[in-house]
């Protein structure tokens, strides 16, 4: 988490308060909108963890203090003047309090955001353990099956790439994508520790 000077800001603006976006930091969702004053800022640097200010009842709360679905803080940026904050958050458990995973409704979509929306299916499959589902009956069959599967599409996506193929080259990236995820949640490896490995990487690009 960096860090940021609170006195930096421009507090004077809104009478003490910051308008404070809140965003998934691994999918890029905007979960809500809140406000803090300096208080709760410092108390948010200081823990890790997101306290905001409530207007209605006039004192900090931390996110999850009663419903338990707290925010941990991944970053923090403030825009170019310096009168409202932009935080990246890693969140346990829906941000609104209507059990939404954002406060905005209906949600959006964003193509990339797809990814991290399959990523959770294949864990809820892995949790439910539903006999009629592929993807469980493939983690069922064990690693080295799911190793196997990978293998697989990973020649034939190599195949159609050969052959010039743009459609079948489509379709079998999409299979081999989607069986590295299954994959890797079967090794217990997060495939955002793989994106920051990729991030690092690039520094040298």
């Amino acid at each position: 988490m960096n860090a940021i000077d609170p006195t930096s800001l421009d507090w004077k603006k809104m009478d003490g308060l910051i308008p404070t976006i809140i965003q998934n930091a691994q999918t890029g969702k905007v979960l809500m909108l809140g406000y803090m004053n300096q208080e709760a800022l410092l108390a948010t640097l200081s823990t890790g963890q997101l306290i905001m200010y409530s207007r209605s009842r006039k004192k900090l709360w931390r996110k999850g203090e009663t419903s338990g679905n707290s925010m941990t803080v991944h970053n923090l940026s403030h825009d170019c003047d310096m009168d409202s904050l932009l935080i990246q958050v890693l969140p346990k458990g829906p941000a609104c309090h209507l059990g939404y995973l954002s406060c905005y409704q209906p949600t959006s979509h964003f193509d990339l955001g797809f990814l991290a929306e399959l990523i959770a299916l294949i864990n809820q499959r892995a949790e439910e353990q539903r006999k009629d589902s592929y993807t469980w009956s493939l983690m069922e069959s064990g690693i080295n099956r799911c190793a196997q599967k990978v293998g697989e599409e990973a020649i034939e996506t190599v195949l159609a790439a050969a052959k010039g193929d743009s459609d079948e080259l489509i379709n079998e990236s999409a299979d081999l994508l989607f069986h590295l995820l299954v994959l890797l949640k079967m090794s217990s490896v997060n495939f955002y520790d793989i994106l920051s490995c990729l991030q690092e990487r690039n520094k040298d690009v």
